[in-house]
Order: structure tokens, then sequence, then C-alpha cells
């Protein structure tokens, strides 16, 4: 099965091109929500996480305070790499689960991952499609769907992947400066596309 990597900047329109290829019967798998269900209760990297945070990161559910844990690991490379290596090998566990349940009935899949990076493209997708659009748009559009200021907005794009990076890793672009008919046309010009590569792929 081919695998396909969808990201793109904050406020770039990476979910909503995910629903137009869910909307063509493609699995989108995505990444958030599968780092969630590893780090709550029950959830594989669980356990390891109480063990080095302690119970002042969780609520009195035992659900992990994510916003508590981005503070913390925000400006602290050591501290993020030491989540990395307790979540990260957890989410490919649940990855390669996923993947191996949807091989026998579907050609292709996308997994949208919005940090995705090379090492992502050399070990989990065989492709990459990056949603674009001008950084002006994705303020723009951030700032009254997350209903935050543009100084906050920009911030986070600080701190992402620059544009030139997300392109640089990318095979396929799409564009999302236009209407939402345009960005759906290329949707299902790439599904086509993807259709073709994926027999390619299995041969």
């Amino acid at each position: 099965m081919l695998v396909v990597g969808l990201t793109g900047g904050i406020g770039s329109g990476k979910s909503t091109v995910g629903k137009f290829f869910s909307k063509l019967g493609v699995p989108v798998i995505d990444a958030d929500e599968v780092s969630r269900q590893v780090m709550n209760p029950n959830g594989k990297a669980y356990q390891a996480l109480r063990l080095w945070l302690g119970s002042d990161y969780f609520d009195k559910d035992g659900y992990l305070k994510r916003k508590s844990l981005r503070i913390l690991v925000f400006n602290d490379s050591v501290k993020r790499k030491r989540l990395e290596s307790i979540v990260h090998p957890k989410i490919g566990e649940e990855f390669a689960a996923k993947l191996s349940a949807l091989e026998k009935n579907h050609s292709y899949c996308i997994i949208e991952i919005p940090l995705l990076n090379q090492g992502h493209k050399d070990h989990l997708v065989q492709r990459v499609i990056v949603v674009d659009c001008l950084p002006e748009t994705q303020l723009e559009r951030s700032a009254k769907r997350d209903n935050a200021s543009i100084e906050e907005i920009k911030n986070i794009m600080a701190a992402q992947m620059s544009r030139q990076d997300r392109l640089a890793l990318a095979d396929d672009i799409i564009n999302n400066d236009k209407d939402l008919s345009a960005l759906e046309q290329q949707v299902q010009d790439l599904h086509q596309h993807y259709m073709e590569l994926a027999v390619k792929h299995a041969e």
C-alpha cells in the first residue's frame, strides 16, 4: 500500500484537504489523534509519561495536561528529546497496526502529520503532499479559527518548519490561496495520480 504524508503550516488548510480525500474513500490517519491515543489513560505511552512527569502534569481524571507539557518542552531540547523517546516509538507501533489493517482493502492512504520531517519521509511515508498558501493567508485563517492574536500566530509560525523547508520536502504541492472548489479539484487530480502510482507500488 502506498502511504502519502500530508502536511502544511498552521492555517494552511491541511485538515480540509484531508476531508476531501476522505470524501473520495481514502483512509486518512490523523497523527495528532494517534499521539493523543498513546498518551491517554490506557495508552501505550501513558505509564512511562506518569513515571517521568509525576502527577502534577495530569488532571483529576488522569488525563495529561497537554498545555503544561507543551510549556515544559517548548524551549528545552533535552526534555523534548526525552518526551519524543517515550512517545514516538509507541506512535510508530500504532501507525504500523493501522496501516496493516488498511492494507487489504485500500491501494493507498494518507497520514496527516503537522510536523512531518525528512525522517518520516524516509521511514513512514513514500510521498509527501505539502498544502501551501501565502503567509498572510495563514495568519488571517489561523487568527480567525483559533480566536487568537496575530502575534500569537506569528510566534507559532516562527516555531514551525519554514515554508521553504516544507516545500523542499514536497513531492506534490496543493495550493490553497483560492476557493474550496479549486482546492477540491487539486485533491481529485492527485487522487487519480495516486491510484496509478499505487498500482506501480504494488508490483
